[in-house]
């Protein structure tokens, strides 16, 4: 059994076989596809998309790279989403949230402020609900770490994560999990292979980002990554690790289950 934590099955690169690509992701072996959202506009969306996909769950949020767009009554969408939603097996955590200081535009200034007070808003929810949160870790490990700091163990996973060895132990002692997905299939991802041989088994889980992060395998033309791949990204990861892909498949699914808690009922849903 695999689980992908993250992936926007609702995006416009699946309009056209969303079905089959989800089909194909449960005939490689994933029970579980995580969608999260990523603006009050697929609120609704990516709600109706997991319950139509097998194993399918879903989050709640506002991702850093939409917030320049957003307005504050976004916000206040979102709680009212979040309160709604309390009561669906299939919602699992707040996200995609977090900060992205990768992008010029967007990371200093009124946008950096604003993309700071929506992540540090979206916390407070978190901590509030008691809900476990799906970030986004792209040159902001630090100051992601200064707000979580603030709320305790909050916990969940820090997604596609590329930070230093003392970051990484930083957000696990914090209780999250570290997402692990195509960028380690490179060879030259070095710290990301670090961390998938040196950090803990157990505080490791598998994702996707699709359509996004391609493995290594996807050449031009298909480079639209897929849930499917997973199995093969565990193998990466289990060959990286010198242990078995089935090892893999049951401790990153346990640590997923651990991580984001309202999990194993969400899978439970379709039964």
């Amino acid at each position: 059994m695999l689980i992908d934590t993250h992936c926007h099955l609702d995006a416009a690169e699946f309009d056209a076989d969303r079905q089959q690509v989800a089909d194909h992701a449960c005939e490689a072996g994933v029970q579980s596809i995580v969608i999260p959202a990523i603006e009050r506009a697929n609120f609704d969306i990516v709600r109706n998309m997991a319950a139509e996909v097998a194993g399918g769950a879903y989050a709640l949020g506002i991702h850093p790279l939409y917030v320049q767009r957003a307005a504050d009554s976004d916000l206040d969408a979102l709680r009212e989403a979040i309160k709604a939603s309390l009561g669906d097996p299939r919602f699992v955590a707040i996200g995609e949230i977090g900060l992205d200081f990768f992008v010029p535009e967007i990371s200093s200034g009124e946008p950096r402020e604003k993309q700071e007070r929506f992540y540090a808003a979206q916390l407070a929810m978190a901590a509030e609900f008691k809900l476990p949160v799906l970030l986004h870790v792209r040159r902001s490990q630090d100051i992601l770490l200064k707000y979580l700091r603030r709320h305790g163990r909050i916990g969940g996973i820090a997604h596609a994560f590329n930070g230093s060895a003392q970051q990484a132990q930083a957000f696990i002692d914090l209780g999250f999990a570290l997402g692990m997905g195509g960028a380690m299939t490179y060879e030259r991802a070095l710290q990301i292979r670090r961390h998938a041989v040196d950090v803990d088994l157990s505080h490791l889980v598998l994702e996707t980002d699709a359509p996004d992060i391609p493995p290594a395998w996807l050449h031009p033309p298909q480079r639209r990554n897929r849930p499917g791949e997973l199995a093969r990204i565990a193998q990466v990861l289990a060959e990286l690790r010198g242990i078995t892909a089935a090892q893999v498949a049951h401790v990153t699914t346990a640590n997923a289950m651990r991580v984001l808690p309202r999990l194993p009922a969400a899978i439970l849903a379709d039964d």
